[in-house]
């Protein structure tokens, strides 16, 4: 009986140490997680823990240049109506704004043009073009034909139906001819162009996009020139792959990118498009009521003493030629 007993009172003692030791020594049984889960301890709770381990994914972007950052404090706003618009609101032809004594046209393709031959002190003769738009050599040559346009890089239609509407003609005259906003380039890219934001066009030489962009967003920051959301879009967009473009300033010398496999050299010739015909009274063009619709259409630049057409439009700036981007 006593034995009994004593063997009775063991096992009872033994099954209490197992018990005590397994609540003493944690498991490796994950708690299921609901509303059951019993809740975290305040001691776990107030434990540190270590921060994740960083990963190319996390590492920051090098910071945006001054063209993002201008581009993000453009006004956006929807495309005002065309109603009105007509080249000769922005002046009539090339201007000398600068006071050097030379329309702005010449001035850029004495800029930009090499190997120039030059009439006087500012009438530009011939020349060659590296064109930013297509990356390719052009060599232009004055009364042949129309290879080389004097672009805006923000177009005037463009800036018309985002603003410039509202302003006086001494505005427009300066934003048309202010060398931030012109460029030579091809002829043929430049028509493609027409008056589209980067929304809808942008150049084929992929190496001068952001360069390009940063420059429109220039201009729109100097004259206040609104874009429409899906303008801005396509800015950012092109600015992504290049954020630490800087934002170019008026008198900022252009970096004309063009990749040796690309670059080809065109050479003018006449134009096959007979010229149109008119009789000897006439003065004025018999197709076109002003020159810019007469640009619009591929027509011009027409040169005195080479072109039937020049009769036909008041050379306002004097330098022989009219019909002039």
């Amino acid at each position: 009986m006593r034995l009994h007993t004593s063997a009775r009172l063991l096992a009872v003692l033994a099954a209490l140490t197992v018990a005590a030791t397994a609540c003493s020594t944690p498991t490796s049984t994950v708690s299921p997680v609901g509303d059951s889960a019993p809740a975290a301890s305040s001691t776990a709770a107030a434990t540190p823990t270590a921060g994740p381990t960083a990963s190319a994914e996390s590492t920051p972007r090098p910071s945006h240049g001054d063209a993002y950052a201008a581009a993000l404090q453009l006004t956006v706003k929807g495309r005002a109506p065309k109603t009105g618009y007509d080249r000769d609101e922005f002046g009539d032809g090339w201007q000398d704004t600068d006071g050097n004594g030379c329309d702005a046209r010449n001035d850029m393709l004495a800029l930009r043009l090499t190997d120039l031959e030059v009439q006087g002190d500012c009438i530009v003769l011939a020349g060659t073009l590296a064109d930013p738009y297509t990356a390719t050599e052009i060599r232009f040559q004055r009364g042949g034909a129309s290879e080389v346009d004097i672009d805006h890089i923000v177009a005037l239609s463009d800036a018309w139906q985002k603003g410039a509407f509202a302003w006086d003609e001494e505005a427009r005259v300066e934003f048309a001819n202010d060398p931030l906003n012109l460029e030579p380039v091809d002829a043929g890219a430049n028509r493609q162009k027409g008056d589209a934001d980067a929304a809808s066009w942008l150049p084929s030489n992929t190496a001068f996009r952001c360069a390009y962009v940063a420059r429109q967003v220039a201009v729109k920051t100097e004259y206040d020139v609104w874009v429409t959301q899906a303008e801005l879009d396509a800015m950012l967009l092109v600015l992504d792959t290049c954020p630490g473009e800087p934002l170019p300033a008026r008198g900022d010398a252009l970096d004309v990118v063009i990749e040796p496999s690309a670059a080809a050299t065109t050479t003018a010739t006449p134009e096959a498009t007979p010229a149109p015909t008119a009789t000897a009274a006439s003065s004025t063009d018999p197709r076109f009521s002003s020159c810019a619709k007469a640009i619009d259409a591929g027509y011009g630049p027409y040169v005195k003493g080479e072109d039937e057409e020049y009769g036909w439009y008041r050379d306002g700036d004097g330098d022989g030629t009219v019909c002039e981007r």
